[in-house]
């Protein structure tokens, strides 16, 4: 008969689950909320949001954690808003504003436009100075929490998007205008640099005041789980699942789902690439692989264990 740590691994999640962000909570504290709400404590994420942000986290339960190294670099998708008027410390609307404010009611719609092309495309952006990156080891905003006077060197960002969905005058904001905007981006692009250079173009100062992430890589919001529905009957998606939505697809027989398994190369008629989801004849991701010369090599593999198909 199984003991009961044999239940407890039959019942442990693995898989990629897809979770909306409410607002006023970090990322991690929705991390230490799947943990608690599926019992494990091997979850990790494919990158965070802010607390002010809502939307979309991506994360990894179980041996799934092996593959939020792929998810990290897909482009995203967000909603926003923009606020003219006026900068602020941290480009959004929990830093401190910055010189007097301006009015930007009256900015032309013509210019809006135009400023915002020059943001689209492939652009080097200064990131925030209150962003996450790591100056010498400590992040940048520990460093400007600290004191410290920190300047960011740009680097290259895609913004394929950049579109104006709505303006309006927000009330109680004396000469602001607000702009509700849509962003796809390449990872790493940050939305509240793009306020802040938006701002700055037009002469009035901007800033963000709501973020949303709609989408990473083929991956919707819509199809996310609120935090507060967190827990066993919300499983998370299979691993094989989706890796197939990023990646070709190798089909296994048993004998070389074994062998990849095992570490081995095996023969396959398919051309050069990586990754390629190696997917065993249950339907269980047994690696990724890359294809060089008509033989199959292992980047990741992904042990077989009963706690594979619990998230089927």
């Amino acid at each position: 008969m199984p003991g009961p740590h044999d239940s407890a691994a039959e019942a442990a999640p693995n898989g990629i689950l897809l979770v909306d962000k409410p607002e006023g909570i970090t990322s991690h504290g929705v991390v230490a909320r799947t943990r608690r709400a599926y019992g494990t404590r091997k979850v990790g994420h494919a990158g965070t949001l802010d607390p002010m942000a809502t939307g979309l986290l991506l994360l990894g339960l179980g041996q799934s954690t092996r593959l939020l190294t792929y998810l990290v670099g897909l482009d995203k998708v967000y909603t926003a808003t923009i606020r003219l008027g006026r900068a602020t410390t941290t480009d959004d609307r929990e830093g401190e504003p910055l010189g007097a404010a301006a009015d930007a009611r009256d900015v032309a719609p013509d210019a809006i436009a135009a400023a915002m092309a020059e943001l689209t495309g492939p652009i080097q952006q200064v990131p925030s100075s209150v962003s996450a990156i790591k100056v010498d080891g400590k992040r940048s905003y520990a460093r400007v929490r600290a004191g410290e006077d920190v300047e960011l060197p740009a680097r290259p960002v895609t913004v394929s998007e950049f579109a104006l969905l709505d303006r309006r005058i927000p009330e109680g904001a004396d000469g602001a205008l607000d702009l509700d905007v849509r962003v796809a981006c390449s990872s790493g692009t940050y939305i509240r640099a793009l306020a802040r250079d938006l701002g700055a173009a037009l002469g009035v100062g901007g800033h963000l005041t709501a973020l949303r992430r709609a989408a990473v890589g083929p991956f919707a919001v819509e199809d996310a789980t609120p935090v507060d529905d967190l827990g066993a009957d919300r499983p998370p998606t299979a691993p094989a699942d989706v890796a197939g939505r990023l990646f070709p697809t190798l089909a296994l027989d048993e004998s070389a789902a074994t062998d990849l398994g095992n570490g081995k190369r095996i023969p396959v008629d398919l051309p050069d690439g990586a990754p390629i989801a190696a997917v065993a004849p249950d339907g269980r991701l047994v690696a990724l692989v890359e294809v060089a010369g008509g033989r199959a090599r292992v980047l990741v593999v992904f042990p077989s264990s009963p706690t594979t198909e619990a998230a089927r």
